[in-house]
């Protein structure tokens, strides 16, 4: 099936130019989605005004990614997430969190799926580069820097450091040896 593409289609090519695609891709994706129309006579003289509407459009968003590739660029975001001793992080820091940190801190909105990290999410502490790609010839880089978050211990202070501390541990020694002894006992009869 010939279609006439009516807007830019990232997989396949540009608005004005003629593709054969299958019949199941043309009417069931690109038709529905105003993206193509049936490649007709009549369809072709309206290719001329679709393929100048859409080389202005793309003029315009190179010169939009151009200006977000330099700002992003050089630029980092910083996470901080519960980890063990061997740098591992206990959960992970995804492509989707990192969306939400550069439109927080940067102000910019991309969206989740056109950012790439090593793996599929990162859970190492330390320093990665996230590729974010804009377009197939705008791409950038974005330092994310994953540190370790400090983990409070709550501790009674009075039972380790107050008065009567030492009676708690004897009293908790004194349990546990009876409970062995009670155990050695009935093992014994």
């Amino acid at each position: 099936m010939k279609v006439l593409l009516k807007k830019d289609v990232d997989t396949l090519g540009y608005a004005g130019e003629i593709f054969d695609v299958s019949a199941g891709y043309g009417r069931n994706f690109l038709m529905p989605q105003g993206l193509a129309v049936p490649a007709t006579p009549g369809t072709l003289k309206q290719a001329k005004a679709w393929m100048d509407q859409a080389a202005a459009r793309r003029e315009q968003l190179r010169q939009e990614y151009a200006a977000l590739v330099e700002r992003l660029n050089g630029s980092s975001i910083t996470f901080h997430a519960l980890a063990g001793e061997s740098g591992r992080l206990y959960g992970s820091v995804t492509t989707e969190q990192i969306a939400e940190k550069i439109q927080e801190e940067i102000g910019v909105e991309i969206p989740r799926k056109k950012i790439s990290v090593p793996g599929k999410a990162l859970r190492t502490l330390g320093a990665h580069n996230a590729n974010v790609r804009l377009d197939g010839e705008f791409s950038a880089t974005v330092r994310v820097n994953v540190l370790a978050e400090e983990i409070e211990e709550e501790t009674d202070e009075e039972a380790v450091e107050g008065e009567g501390s030492e009676d708690v541990i004897e009293e908790a020694m004194d349990e546990f040896a009876d409970e062995i002894s009670e155990e050695t006992d009935a093992a014994a009869e």
